[in-house]
This record gives C-alpha cells, structure tokens and sequence, in this order.
C-alpha cells in the first residue's frame, strides 16, 4: 500500500477521522432501520427510512457541491460535519429518553443525510487542494479501504450493541463519539478557497453549469456512466437473502461481507495503482473484473466459491471506485470540483439503490440466476462497448506535475 499521503498531517487528521466516523456512520446505519422496525413491526416504514434519507442527499448533494464552489471549503465542511454530529446527537437523546416518535426518527435521518451530502461534496473537493497530484490516488486508496473497514466492523458492533439495555442510544451515543474526531480533523484544515474564477449564479445555474460541464467532456460523463452500469446492472446484494436461503443453505453474512473484505484485500497491495497513467483502460478493465466475478458468482451452487468471486469483484470495485474518484478531482479545474463531487456523491449513493430495485423486481419475474449473473454480463458488454466507443476517455493518461513539498503550500497555490 502507498502510505506517503500519511506524511501530510492535514490528511493525516482527515483520514484518522474519516476513518472513525464510517464504523460509526455503520453503526446508525444498521441501528435506524432497526429502532424503526422495533417501533412499527412493519417492513414497509423501514423501506421508507431508505427513501428519506435518499432524497435529501440526492438534494443537497447537488446543492452542497454548488455551495462548494463558491466558499471556503473548510468552513464549509466544518459546517455541515457539525450539523451531521448534532442530529446523531438529537438520535442518541430520543433514544435514551424512548420518545418512540418514527416521525421523528425519520426527519433526523433525513437531515443528517442532507449534511452528510454537503460535507462529502466539500471533502472530495478538498483532498486534491491537501495532496499533491501524484498522491491523489493513493489518498483514495487510504480513504476507500477506511470505509471498507467501517463496513465490516460497523454492523459487527451495532449487532453486539443493539441487544445491550438502551442500545440504540449506546449505538447512536458510540457515533456521535466517534464522528466527533471528523469535526476536530475538519477545524484544523487551513482555509480553503476556491481557485480561479467563481461563478456568479444562482446555486440552481451552477448545479446546471456542473451537470453541462460533464456532459460536454466524455472522460467525465463515461466515468459516471460506466459507475451506474456497475451499479445498477451488477450489484447482487439485494439478491443474496434469497441466494442464501434457496441456493446455499446458510451463509448471509459471508455474502454481505465479502465484497468489502476482498476490498479490503486489495487495499493492502494497491502500491500499483497510482503508477498506472492509461486510467480509462484501467477503471474499464477494473468495472469488466467486476462484473464477471459478479456474472460467474451467480451461476455457482457452492458457497466458498460465491465468497471467493465476490471478494475478487470487492478488489476490483476497489481499483474502480480510486480511478473514478481520482479521475473527477484530477480533471476538473478547481473551480468546479465541488459540484463534480456533488454529482459523484449523488451516483455513488443513487447507484447501488436503483440497482437493488432492477435486481429484485427481476429476481421476482426471471428468477436469481438472470437477475444476478444475467444482469451483470449486461453489465460486462456494456461498460466494454462504452469505453472502446469513447475514444476520449479510453485513451485518457494523467500527466503528473511536481508535487510540493506540504499541505499549505498546496492551499496556497
């Protein structure tokens, strides 16, 4: 693993609160859905939870991106990390105080995803202002294998503490402990302003002006593209509840966890990964990995085996998710890597949503098989296609310029 980005302390800072803030975000994530099947015994008000807090992200995703862009991103970021750590704190207190309210549990998890969207936006604009170019990837990796350890650990803790007595508040109260490092790594960021020239328009033009912007460079939107493709056509998790109750007997937890496992995996030999310059051949070859480890682990009737595929494709999802990240904080001029970032944290979080959606309703008419390995060699044809058609994007190199030598001078310049 490349750890050189370690040697910039503002990073340093981030990442260590980043990384402490996804076991806690993993927690809530599993303990919301809970507390509100505890309080309504109903599925559906559960499947609302996901709903709410979609659409304010998807929201002020683009809106926070927009804001990124004409702010101090620090102060910005600072700001919505606090407002995240209040509401986990407003959910830790009706927890302990049992006001049994699902309305009020579902309009604190609807503003804490707003906040989440406007800091993620400022955040993946602000790791390209902290590191030089040369180690952007590099940082990804470090941040991308954070969250990956926040996903295996996250639920193993909130399954452990939701049985103790008040353990939703002790779920939501380890959180807000937890994210507390991120609001402290957030206050010691050095101002960052935006470079070059800020755009007069209201925040709805520059949403505009950020989406027109993607769509008038092909490397931008078939990065996006090829990201939805692998989402919404080869994401299997919805399927493995029914894979594993009438294919393998047993094993859901192993389904679950082997993607962010084989994540985690290769994070720890990923040196390689910002030496490579062809990235569009790279983050195609990685979506194509992807989706025929997907493909093949749908046909199999053995466990190890579906855990074994599952974990090569979480590897290469891990290669996809660092150029797809790198690629859009490479590219853009500063001016624009907020609302970039808005987009970006809208698909990622979109993407794996509409896909549980296609691969259910598909499971319920055609059946596992083609709803999990068909659905993902259409995938694989896809994304294939796609890049050779893109000349632009399949051809693009970085071109790496000397790297300064630390974090303020980078903000400076």
């Amino acid at each position: 693993m490349d750890t050189r980005p370690l040697a910039i302390p503002e990073y340093r800072r981030l990442l260590a609160g980043q990384g402490l803030s996804y076991i806690g975000t993993a927690i809530t994530t599993v303990a919301v859905p809970l507390e509100v099947y505890y309080l309504t015994r109903s599925s559906l008000y559960v499947g609302l939870a996901g709903l709410v807090a979609l659409v304010p992200l998807v929201i002020f995703g683009l809106y926070g991106g927009a804001v990124a862009d004409r702010v101090d991103r620090r102060r910005l970021y600072l700001g919505a990390s606090a407002m995240t750590w209040v509401v986990t704190a407003a959910l830790f207190m009706q927890a302990l105080l049992e006001v049994g309210s699902v309305g009020l549990l579902l309009t604190l998890v609807g503003l804490q995803g707003a906040a989440f969207a406007v800091s993620s936006a400022a955040r993946g604009a602000i790791i390209p202002r902290v590191v030089p170019d040369e180690l952007v990837s590099a940082a990804n990796t470090l941040s991308q294998t954070a969250g990956n350890l926040g996903q295996v650990a996250g639920p193993l803790v909130a399954g452990v503490l939701v049985a103790l007595p008040h353990g939703y508040a002790v779920c939501y109260g380890l959180d807000a402990l937890l994210f507390a490092a991120l609001v402290y790594a957030a206050f010691r960021l050095p101002p960052i302003k935006v470079q070059g020239d800020i755009s007069e328009s209201s925040g709805v033009r520059m949403v505009w002006e950020g989406l027109r912007f993607i769509g008038s460079h092909p490397v931008l939107w078939m990065s996006f593209a090829v990201d939805i493709a692998a989402m919404v056509f080869a994401m299997p998790t919805a399927l493995f509840p029914e894979a594993a109750a009438t294919r393998f007997h047993g094993g859901v937890g192993l389904l679950y966890s082997a993607i962010a496992i084989g994540a985690i995996a290769a994070a720890a030999f990923s040196g390689w990964v910002g030496k490579v310059r062809r990235q569009g051949v790279a983050l195609t070859g990685a979506v194509a990995v992807w989706a025929g480890a997907v493909a093949l682990a749908g046909l199999t009737h053995t466990l190890w085996v579906a855990v074994a595929l599952l974990m090569c494709a979480g590897a290469a999802d891990l290669v996809s998710a660092v150029y797809r990240q790198t690629m859009l904080q490479t590219y853009a001029p500063d001016a624009m890597r907020g609302r970039l970032q808005g987009v970006f944290t809208v698909v990622v979080a979109g993407g794996p949503r509409l896909g549980d959606l296609r691969a259910g309703a598909m499971a319920s008419g055609a059946g596992l098989t083609l709803a999990w390995s068909g659905a993902a060699l259409v995938c694989l044809v896809l994304v294939i296609v796609g890049a050779l058609a893109v000349r632009a994007f399949w051809n693009y190199s970085t071109q790496v310029s000397p790297a300064p030598r630390d974090a303020a001078q980078l903000v400076a310049d």
